[in-house]
């Protein structure tokens, strides 16, 4: 394989261009998991922004762009998937029918181990030590939105039906009910920061936002507008008042959920159920394939999806020292982490200790 190596500005015009076709001809080609947004060169060059040691290694077949891997570098050749934490969607992003050797590429980036916990399907050559796979439920609207609300009804007759009810009764006992598919007042990202701030310490979680390097790749991603990519701002309003508000990102055929949360207020009218209805009937009128919810098991998306994506988490080595630390470190930590989350007995007393904790920062 020809790999060349680049930091995040180095990467020419040209390259972008080939990265960006790939993705856009992906589904076309039978491959709709390398669409996603996360997998896109303005993410991980947004990413190059708010981090250290980001590189793209571009693999190339008789001069041409053949594939792409964008990830993450420590001095000690420790590779971690680009935006590892917060991103949905990880892999190496290729032409049709392209094929390489996983220790060769690590070899040629420098790496002694790559680290994922969102690796799409289809990528082979890494998944030689996977320690899991687990679901990404997907919202299907190829086919348009009614297509969708049918099946949703046949699926889940009582939850379609209460939703839309819910919706009814906000128009009627708070305002109007309006949705901005595409909002750009960055006064309501900054609101839906912080009622997603709220959310974590409210249920004992980490908050994100929290994180400098976090908060500052949503700004930027936010502003970020591409012919085939852009941050998606979506708002459910109520009497001009936004009540609901999800920050996520858009690719030419797929939207990656990312942050949803909304104003506990209004929680009797479910609107952030109402909101995801809402995303789903506005992507539908703009040719998109699917709304990946991303990993992890939660009701509303139970609810909400029509099927589910697999995704992987694990890692790949060399023969190296380094790797075998990594690996001795890290092993032990994601598998009581995933014991606790694969399993409800073990999960639900920790979700409310979590919670006891959240009710105590917040002073209850």
């Amino acid at each position: 394989m020809d790999i060349s190596v680049y930091r995040p500005g180095e990467l020419t015009a040209a390259d972008r261009a080939a990265w960006s076709a790939m993705q856009s001809q992906a589904c076309a080609f039978g491959s709709p998991q390398l669409a996603s947004p996360f997998l896109s060169p303005e993410f991980a060059l947004a990413v190059g922004h708010c981090r250290r040691g980001v590189r793209i290694a571009v693999i190339r077949e008789e001069g041409a762009p053949a594939a792409f891997f964008a990830y993450q570098r420590s001095a000690l050749g420790v590779g971690r998937a680009i935006g590892l934490g917060v991103s949905d969607a990880q892999g190496l992003v290729h032409r049709p029918g392209f094929q390489w050797e996983a220790r060769e590429l690590l070899q040629a980036c420098g790496l002694a181990v790559w680290e994922f916990d969102h690796l799409v399907e289809g990528q082979k050559p890494f998944e030689t030590g996977p320690v899991g796979t687990y679901a990404s439920p997907v919202i299907d609207v190829e086919q348009g939105f009614e297509a969708y609300l049918g099946r949703l009804r046949k699926q889940s007759p009582k939850f379609t039906r209460t939703t839309l009810a819910k919706e009814r009764k906000l128009g009627r006992d708070v305002g109007e009910v309006r949705y901005v598919h595409d909002e750009r007042d960055p006064a309501v990202l900054a609101t839906l920061m912080g009622w997603k701030s709220a959310q974590y310490r409210r249920t004992g979680r980490t908050d994100r936002f929290s994180r400098p390097w976090i908060s500052h790749l949503v700004q930027q991603l936010f502003h970020t507008r591409t012919p085939t990519f852009s941050g998606l701002l979506s708002v459910l309003y109520a009497g001009e008042r936004p009540i609901a508000a999800h920050f996520g990102l858009r690719s030419d055929r797929v939207i990656g959920c990312w942050f949803p949360a909304y104003d506990t207020d209004y929680a009797k009218f479910s609107p952030g159920l109402v909101l995801h209805l809402r995303m789903a009937e506005a992507a539908a009128a703009e040719g998109m394939a699917h709304l990946d919810l991303g990993r992890g098991e939660k009701e509303y998306k139970d609810s909400l999806k029509t099927r589910e994506l697999l995704v992987s988490e694990g890692w790949v080595t060399r023969r190296h020292p380094i790797a075998l630390g990594h690996r001795a470190h890290r092993a032990p930590v994601r598998a009581l982490r995933n014991a606790v989350l694969s399993k409800p007995e073990l999960f639900q007393p920790a979700d409310r200790f979590l919670k006891r904790i959240g009710h105590f920062r917040e002073g209850g």
